[in-house]
């Protein structure tokens, strides 16, 4: 993080264009209290690097002085959508510089949630339980996360139990990694009422519950699809693989039926369709190139998992050039960024590697779902110190700008939420205190968004 923002705090940090606001600075500590008079100026970043003569209508002044709670405040009013200067002088020295953006209105309605939306537990090939990698998730930083084990869609059931009405701050949303016969597609059923491997009798979700209906829907108010037989299954993809008159004789035209076949369900479960890390090499790129660009042309899914859980060049890489290659005829899908963590998450190089932001209007499931589908995410890739953003440019500015200053200072409540969440968990916590300590972070989108 920083050292402006160990010494100072901004508030709010975002705010909409056109609109006065007043924007307040305090000291964190006694070491930079304000006393006196102070030279304050607003500069937009955008505006660029020539001479001060020539930009000098890029600067707004104040001289202020601290008030009674020894915070400097004045109303501003941005002209454009840009990351913000702050900048604090006195007696001609610059004490410190801290940054603010302001936002068009459909951005300005919006926050900013960082999540996880493909990952594995012990209930598939992951290490640990679905509330212990939930808990240890929001120590990282993350305000929601998918549970999405292989074949299996309660275990994100039991994650969202363990902390029913406990006021945990990090949203647990119900999924599955999907896997069908007929194909070796992965796909994500991220955030869907009801499971689509459930849907088979003969798969994990079915028979290790005794197709018991509660492991297999959200709750009691969700009626999930009848369920089929393989012979079934296969008659109804047959059925699909039918109409793909255009599919080239290079693609295996009933593995992709299969895939139309679970986006579907997907999206009748109200949940978000996955693409997921068709350049992992497993043995050889995991999805044909022929079949991946009939999939991108013929875009059945909701979501590119553009970023993914593997540090080779090769995974990540070639799926980002492939979603700007995409862009550039057109095709501009919806993107997400996702660890596919399987390890542990407390002691694993790749629990972090990949995630996403989404610009949500509430940390609710279907706001986060509806933002994905609206292409407002920005794909992160944290496999090195220094991160790197995919998505489109105007959401990246942003993001950019609330990895430098917003997440390091939301990071720092949320370890703390996280590590009360494994106490939780192991019986050394109430709920009475998680939910005082989640009610922090709440109030950290009141103070520092403005919409």
């Amino acid at each position: 993080m920083k050292q402006v923002l160990y010494d100072y705090d901004v508030f709010p940090m975002t705010f909409p264009v056109g609109r006065a606001v007043i924007l307040t600075v305090k000291p964190l500590g006694a070491h930079v209290a304000f006393s006196g008079e102070y030279q304050v100026s607003v500069h937009r970043l955008n505006a660029g690097g020539l001479s001060e003569e020539f930009t000098a209508w890029n600067k707004t002044e104040y001289t202020l002085c601290p008030d009674a709670d020894g915070c400097l405040r004045f109303e501003y009013t941005a002209a454009e959508e840009c990351e913000h200067f702050i900048r604090i002088c006195k007696d001609g020295r610059r004490l410190a510089q801290l940054s603010v953006y302001a936002l068009d209105e459909d951005l300005a309605c919006r926050i900013p949630l960082r999540g996880d939306l493909h990952m594995h537990t012990c209930r598939s090939d992951g290490r640990e339980a679905p509330a212990i990698v939930c808990a240890n998730y929001r120590k990282i930083g993350y305000d929601f996360i998918v549970v999405t084990d292989h074949h299996r869609y309660y275990p994100s059931l039991e994650a969202i139990e363990v902390y029913k009405d406990s006021g945990a701050a990090l949203n647990i949303l119900p999924g599955e990694e999907v896997h069908l016969p007929m194909t070796n597609v992965h796909i994500v059923n991220a955030g869907g009422l009801f499971s689509v491997n459930g849907i088979l009798t003969c798969k994990e979700n079915y028979t290790e519950t005794n197709g018991a209906l509660d492991k297999r829907r959200f709750d009691e108010s969700v009626t999930p699809p009848g369920t089929i037989d393989p012979e079934e299954f296969a008659a109804q993809v047959d059925a699909i693989a039918g109409t793909l008159t255009d599919c080239p004789e290079n693609v295996d035209r009933r593995s992709f039926a299969v895939c139309m076949w679970a986006f579907d369900k997907i999206r009748e479960a109200g949940g978000v369709g996955i693409f997921a890390h068709p350049y992992w090499i497993n043995d050889m790129w995991h999805v044909p190139e022929p079949f991946l660009f009939y999939m991108m042309e013929k875009h059945p899914f909701d979501a590119f998992e553009v970023l993914g859980g593997e540090n080779y060049y090769e995974h990540n890489g070639f799926q980002t050039a492939l979603y700007y290659d995409e862009y550039r005829k057109g095709r501009v899908h919806p993107i997400v960024g996702s660890t596919d963590s399987h390890g542990s998450t407390e002691h694993n190089r790749n629990a972090d590697i990949c995630s996403t932001i989404v610009f949500a209007e509430a940390n609710e499931r279907t706001a986060i779902l509806d933002a994905i589908r609206g292409r407002y995410s920005v794909a992160v890739d944290t496999i090195s110190k220094e991160y790197r953003l995919v998505g489109e440019f105007r959401l990246q500015k942003y993001a950019a700008f609330l990895m430098e200053n917003y997440f390091p200072v939301h990071d720092r409540q949320a370890a703390m939420d996280g590590e009360l969440m494994f106490q939780y968990v192991n019986g050394n916590a109430t709920k009475e205190e998680l939910t005082l300590i989640s009610a922090r972070a709440q109030a950290m989108h009141k103070k520092y968004f403005q919409t």
